[in-house]
């Protein structure tokens, strides 16, 4: 999937104790073989690059390079071809790029103004300066500029309502609280749902959601009271019994001392955005259900949508895809803009950091991160960090399948053997088709990231 890491200490660098870097060169402008070779390689050997699963068009290799400036090019289907985009010369030989990999007491040389501070080549898996920070050419946007983006998000968020984020046609699905917690596992793994609200008809009223994180608390807590999962054990457990059980293990209680479960979160068809996305944001969940009710207590209340932070970013990039410019946030790269989790710059911590795993990691492993690092998704990486998949919630529900969750032990199922379950689990009304990621770049806009965060089914990682 990744070419191998060069080894560019032939020679007498290794040998002599020099340090070596490990650099990630990458061609993110598609083509069908692309090589690079360098001064690294003395420009007589040509290393191939693989495409990242799931951005065919982008091409990346590991190289471990000795301090130093560097010459290299890439050769693409037959064609010698510099990256215009990193820092670049014009010699004997024709345009090149150059890469400074700076060591003990180095400073870098041989750099012209106008390449200082343009490369984003990385190395050791972080964001790389070439020179001084202060210099470097990331598009900054002024405090007007932040206030108009703010101010326009915010006045069509307003104006707009959950009635807006329904589809022309669709279904939902609900489920009754006194369901055994196996079928209803298997009820979403058959429809190819991550999640359903739950409906008690004693009460008249929709109680709950039930989600992945909730089949992922009740592998894990079954797991503890035996060396394997039964079916006896899930038989015997209704998303009820688990809502009051969930509620012991939060320490949720009432006045009285009594377990209560959460109160679910909800919207109507005619709140704003705005107050969909705050309930989504502060109450931590992937989605609030759309609840209709034409009478004032409440009673005969209707499901129409499950909301979520998805289809309001559709709405924001159907809004404003043929204005971006009244909007300048949008055009920001998305290395400019702080959001999401990054891996930190050489010498600078990082308050959250960025949760991984390795293909041999145990299922149980995996899961407890999931809980811990409050995420949905979880990059798989191989020794060199490059990319192999991704590890979500939504993936245990490929347990479901041949009722592999009564056959297997969490700590011994690896988290490669969980994916290519999942891999063969083709729910018959899936929703996971096609590529499991999509990949964006450090230089995309923010506009572009949005749009691909609208398919709810994506999950980014930048590179």
């Amino acid at each position: 999937m990744f070419g191998s890491t060069l080894d560019s200490s032939r020679g007498n660098s290794a040998a002599s104790g020099q340090l070596l870097t490990p650099t990630r060169f990458v061609w993110p402008y598609g083509g069908r073989r692309v090589f690079l070779s360098g001064s690294f390689t003395r420009w007589t050997e040509h290393v191939p690059l693989s495409p990242l699963e799931g951005c065919p068009t982008v091409f990346q290799v590991i190289c471990n390079l000795t301090p130093g400036y560097h010459q290299y090019k890439f050769f693409v289907d037959g064609e010698w071809r510099h990256d215009e985009h990193q820092p670049f010369v014009s010699g004997n030989g024709g345009v090149v790029n150059t890469i400074f990999i700076t060591g003990p007491d180095m400073v870098p040389t041989g750099f012209s103004p106008e390449t200082l501070g343009r490369s984003n080549m990385d190395v050791d898996d972080v964001f790389v300066q070439t020179a001084d920070s202060s210099q470097e050419t990331i598009p900054r946007m002024s405090g007007a500029d932040l206030e108009v983006s703010r101010h326009r998000i915010s006045v069509l968020l307003s104006t707009r309502t959950a009635y807006e984020l329904l589809p022309e046609s669709g279904k939902v699905i609900a489920l009754d609280v006194n369901l055994p917690v196996k079928q209803a596992f298997h009820i979403l793994y058959e429809q190819g749902i991550p999640l359903a609200p739950l409906w008690d008809f004693g009460k008249g009223q929709f109680v709950g959601v039930l989600g992945p994180l909730d089949f992922i608390l009740i592998l894990r807590e079954l797991g503890t009271h035996g060396s394997n999962l039964t079916e006896e054990e899930l038989e015997t457990h209704t998303i009820a019994a688990w809502k009051e059980g969930k509620a012991h293990i939060s320490r949720q209680y009432d006045g009285s001392g009594r377990p209560y479960p959460r109160p679910l979160v909800q919207v109507g068809p005619y709140d704003n955005l705005k107050d969909v996305a705050l309930k989504i944001l502060q109450n931590k969940v992937a989605a609030v259900p759309v609840i209709y009710s034409s009478l004032q207590d409440g009673s005969y209340p209707q499901l129409l949508h499950l909301a979520s932070l998805s289809g309001i970013l559709k709405c924001i990039c159907r809004y404003f895809r043929h204005s971006s410019s009244s909007l300048p946030i949008l055009q920001q790269p998305i290395c400019s803009i702080p959001l999401g989790t990054w891996v930190p710059r050489i010498g600078e911590s990082s308050s959250k950091p960025l949760a991984t795993l390795r293909p041999h990691a145990s299922l149980g492993s995996a899961l407890s991160l999931l809980v811990q690092a409050e995420v949905s998704s979880i990059p798989v990486v191989d020794d060199n960090d490059s990319l192999i998949d991704i590890y979500s919630r939504s993936d245990i529900t490929a347990l479901a399948k041949d009722k592999a969750y009564a056959q297997i032990h969490l700590d011994d199922m690896t988290v490669h053997q969980a994916l290519q379950l999942g891999q063969d689990a083709s729910p018959p009304y899936g929703i996971f088709n096609g590529q499991r990621c999509h990949m964006c770049l450090r230089s995309d806009s923010l506009l572009k990231v949005m749009e691909r965060l609208a398919n709810p089914d994506e999950r980014i990682v930048c590179v």
